[in-house]
């Protein structure tokens, strides 16, 4: 009942017609690097949290003396 592999294959080829080879590489290479750049953000953004850093370097410090 869902998409067979002819609708696919039919989507692929209008989507080809329309755009372009080359157009369409150059949007799959902003993509794949789009989700590269995420992915280490997401790391890099797990890896400061375990070692108590903000994202400039400085070690974070907590008030606790306030009165």
């Amino acid at each position: 009942m869902g998409i067979g592999i002819w609708e696919l294959l039919l989507l692929f080829l209008i989507v080809l017609l329309l755009f372009g080879t080359k157009r369409l590489r150059n949007i799959g290479g902003d993509l794949g690097s789009a989700i590269k750049s995420f992915r280490n953000a997401m790391s890099s953004d797990g890896d400061e949290e375990k070692s108590g850093r903000t994202i400039d370097g400085e070690a974070v410090h907590e008030n606790k003396d306030k009165t």
